[in-house]
């Protein structure tokens, strides 16, 4: 293993420890995240494998394989910077219940796809910490410490999401994920035996200006929860009652959300019965309702969505925030080649930049390696 081979040249022993997390795409659930609601995320085959090995004093040793060659050593928390805080920010949260550490990285998930490279960072540095120091942890708590980090350290306000996935996923299945309650239960998503595959579709686009338009989507969904007298959207029983009270973009908001927490549960149905092969028409449906009602759509991702069903693809929708980033599609494993020819030639043909495409089956989430 060459983080361990890594290691060893860097730091004169082997790592007591050796803990992957993976990177993780969201099946379905957009935006439900931080309206209380419901995400079905599952993890990638790609991750993060951290390598480590405790110390007694609080100085931090970190290699990156990804990085520069030597180690980077930081002696007190606040001189981190770049990638380090993700890791610093671990170490900072679980405070005096550890010292320091020589830590070896290695990373596998393609960058700027959009699948979260840095919670699996967070997910891989905390239970490897957990297993050293045997802290007791459970998954959860994992993800809980490494959001925190993430949020409180690192100075990103990411929901639970991506952490969860990282830390809880189960190989062949998604995660059904409260995001209220922090409930969760791996729900079977077994594409192999199907002939299937999930083909993500990296637009290899990233718009500037999607951080805003977030904060506004936000604070439009809770405006519109404060008018509807709810605590969130997910409290929305009577849609059509609902939509009477609002206006404009209030409106088509509430109606993305509160359909969206509705798609997510019928897919489980699906899921649960074993009809994996129909579950394309709800991420056509998800797609729609995010291009129109919640307006987080690209040209290239609408682009791609519609390319890759006219391909073949069982269904196709993006994920994640959007304004660029990635989509999925549902693809049976004999059409992936002319779903992903359909995409290119839809591209080129509109002068974008060509896509990239990842195909992928639901992997483990954190497990210790070696």
């Amino acid at each position: 293993m060459r983080v361990v081979e890594a290691f060893r040249a860097a730091y004169g022993a082997s790592p007591q420890t050796v803990w992957h997390a993976p990177g993780r795409v969201n099946l379905i659930g957009e935006h439900t995240d931080y309206n209380d609601g419901f995400v079905l995320p599952f993890a990638v085959p790609w991750g993060v494998t951290a390598a480590v090995t405790p110390r007694t004093d609080k100085t931090i040793r970190l290699l990156s394989l990804q990085g520069h060659s030597d180690p980077v050593t930081i002696e007190n928390h606040d001189d981190s910077t770049g990638w380090t805080r993700y890791v610093v920010g671990v170490l900072a949260m679980l405070g005096d219940r550890v010292a320091g550490a020589d830590i070896a990285i290695d990373g596998t998930i393609p960058p700027g796809a959009g699948l979260s490279s840095s919670a699996a960072l967070e997910v891989s540095v905390a239970s490897a910490l957990n297993d050293l120091h045997d802290l007791g942890m459970t998954p959860m708590e994992i993800a809980l410490l490494s959001q925190k980090a993430e949020n409180g350290f690192v100075g990103v306000p990411s929901g639970i999401l991506d952490q969860a996935a990282s830390a809880l996923c189960q190989e062949g299945h998604a995660l059904f994920l409260d995001c209220r309650s922090l409930g969760s239960r791996n729900i079977p998503l077994d594409l192999a035996s199907h002939g299937m595959s999930i083909l993500i579709i990296d637009t290899q686009v990233h718009h500037t200006h999607a951080g805003g338009e977030y904060a506004k989507r936000r604070a439009e969904c809770e405006s519109a929860a404060r008018k509807l007298g709810v605590p969130a959207l997910r409290d929305v029983t009577d849609l059509a009652a609902a939509l009477e009270l609002l206006q404009g973009d209030e409106r088509k908001r509430t109606q993305h959300i509160v359909t969206e927490n509705h798609r997510v549960e019928a897919l489980i149905g699906l899921l649960r019965a074993g009809a994996v092969t129909e579950i394309g028409a709800l991420l056509n449906a998800s797609h729609l309702s995010l291009r129109d009602e919640y307006e987080v759509s690209s040209p290239e991702l609408d682009v791609a969505v519609e390319a890759a069903v006219k391909g073949g693809a069982r269904g196709a929708r993006m994920t994640g925030g959007g304004f660029g980033g990635s989509a999925i599609a549902l693809v049976s494993d004999d059409r992936l080649e002319s779903v992903q020819q359909s995409v290119v030639a839809a591209y080129a043909e509109r002068g974008f930049q060509p896509p990239r495409f990842l195909p992928a089956t639901p992997a483990p989430g954190a497990h210790r390696v070696a």
